[in-house]
């Protein structure tokens, strides 16, 4: 009996914005930010994401992201008076003559935090996303997650940062995995013991080489990143891959900084759109999932609370 393989199909990511377009987004935001004395902020973010994601492609068909302003405007409010009370916490143990104790809620507020923004922040953008008016979505259940969180933080804590490998890569691992893209399921392979393997053979190799393995230390981690994320869907699959070298991230960051000096932080755009374009033609999808085969799934959410506790802390975990 003969056994037909499975059509292997055709996919291709592609960047194609421009850096005198990305200008024009960051100038008007800016001044608009200034203007508004900050208030601008969250249109802000939402004008960059905009354009961001409309200037990504899957065969030649845009993503869209469809957060408001306002709605993150709310969640700017929220996240401004919950910090607020965290500060109110802390100087108020201060003026008790209290430091210590007021030092140690204040960073355990902080870390209890951290997962209630990735959660948020996840299930916020990835409703708010889109292709072809296909929505993402996430899953995760947020106690989960931050009992999760908790006894990978403890682990990490209890083995002086050793666990802090395996940490990262459950976290990329549960997160990613609540991940989809209509009736398509995410999954992440990494192991968190390859992880620090290559993360201690990077430092030391970086050290030995006075900094120049960095950049064959960032491939590897994108490498890493981008090689062990599948999408599944009815039996079939997509996996990622990573054409990225080292000596491509070295001329990107001696270019980069070239511009960036050079126009004395102009250039920014520029910078950023020739990363974003070399990352993504350096990614190769491969599998046999029919793209037009796809069903809407998933619900939208407009609560971007989560979405501006991660910027605030400056989280960029998996985006």
């Amino acid at each position: 009996m003969e056994v037909i393989s499975p059509k292997v199909r055709n996919y291709q990511l592609r960047f194609h914005g421009t850096g005198s377009a990305f200008f024009s987004v960051i100038i008007v935001n800016w001044l608009l930010t200034v203007i508004t004395l900050g208030l601008y902020y969250p249109w802000a973010k939402a004008n960059k994401l905009k354009y961001l994601y409309g200037e990504t492609s899957l065969n030649d068909d845009r993503f869209a992201f469809h957060g408001t302003g306002k709605e993150m405007f709310k969640g700017f409010i929220k996240v401004l008076i919950l910090f607020a009370l965290i500060y109110g916490l802390l100087f108020l143990f201060i003026y008790l003559q209290m430091p210590i104790i007021g030092i140690l809620v204040f960073y355990c507020a902080f870390l209890a935090i951290l997962p209630l923004a990735i959660h948020g922040a996840y299930r916020y953008r990835m409703s708010r996303t889109s292709w072809r008016g296909i929505r993402f979505g996430y899953r995760g259940q947020r106690n989960e997650l931050f009992a999760s969180f908790f006894k990978w933080l403890l682990l990490t804590i209890i083995t002086f940062g050793i666990y802090g490998s395996w940490m990262h890569v459950n976290l990329r691992r549960y997160v990613l995995g609540n991940v989809r893209f209509g009736d398509i399921e995410f999954e992440y392979r990494g192991d968190g013991g390859d992880y620090f393997l290559l993360n201690l053979k990077g430092y030391f190799l970086t050290i030995i080489t006075f900094g120049i393995y960095i950049f064959w230390w960032q491939k590897e981690l994108f490498d890493f990143y981008v090689n062990n994320l599948w999408l599944e869907k009815d039996g079939e699959s997509i996996q990622l891959n990573s054409t990225v070298t080292g000596g491509g991230f070295f001329q990107l960051a001696i270019v980069n900084l070239l511009i960036i000096v050079f126009t004395l932080g102009l250039g920014y755009a520029w910078a950023a759109t020739r990363t974003l374009e070399y990352l993504f033609d350096n990614i190769i999808l491969e599998g046999n999932i029919d793209l037009d085969s796809i069903n809407q799934t998933e619900d939208n959410f407009n609560d971007a609370t989560g979405e501006d506790v991660s910027d605030m802390l400056d989280l960029d975990f998996v985006m």
